[in-house]
């Protein structure tokens, strides 16, 4: 695995959003009981957050999804106070991030913030979108 993701360089892995390791799930988890969310309840949340992105980017043309934001829509649509600024700039700093995975973070930091139906980005957010880049992180790629 370590010789297939030396392969993937820096620039690549900085073009795609998130990038997460799935573990096995455990035999105790697959035979719980305990319900979970449905499928169905998943599909409205998505549902409800990609209208909520095709209203927020409806004046332009060429923008109908979080993903697709420039930087200018980017600094207005992720508007952070001092603490999830200071997170995200000790994250880039700690995990040696580029300016492209900056605005990656931000953009998922904002789709996050409109499946839980929330208004603004706030450190939980940026720090559950910072997790999504764990090929960011030492060990992934040597």
């Amino acid at each position: 695995m370590q010789r297939y993701l030396g392969k993937l360089s820096g620039s690549l892995l900085d073009r795609i959003d998130i990038h997460i390791e799935v573990t096995p799930v455990p035999f105790e988890k697959l035979s719980s009981e305990q319900k979970s969310e449905s499928s169905a309840d998943i599909r409205k949340r998505m549902t409800a957050a990609k209208e909520l992105q095709v209203v927020r980017f409806r004046e332009s043309e060429a923008i109908n999804y979080n993903a697709q934001m420039n930087v200018k829509q980017i600094r207005t649509y992720c508007a952070l106070d001092d603490a999830s600024k200071n997170l995200l700039k000790t994250a880039m700093e700690r995990l040696n991030l580029s300016a492209r995975a900056y605005d990656r973070i931000l953009k998922v930091s904002r789709t996050i913030v409109d499946l839980g139906e929330s208004e603004i980005v706030a450190g939980t957010h940026i720090s559950e979108a910072i997790q999504y880049r764990s090929l960011d992180r030492d060990g992934w790629l040597g």
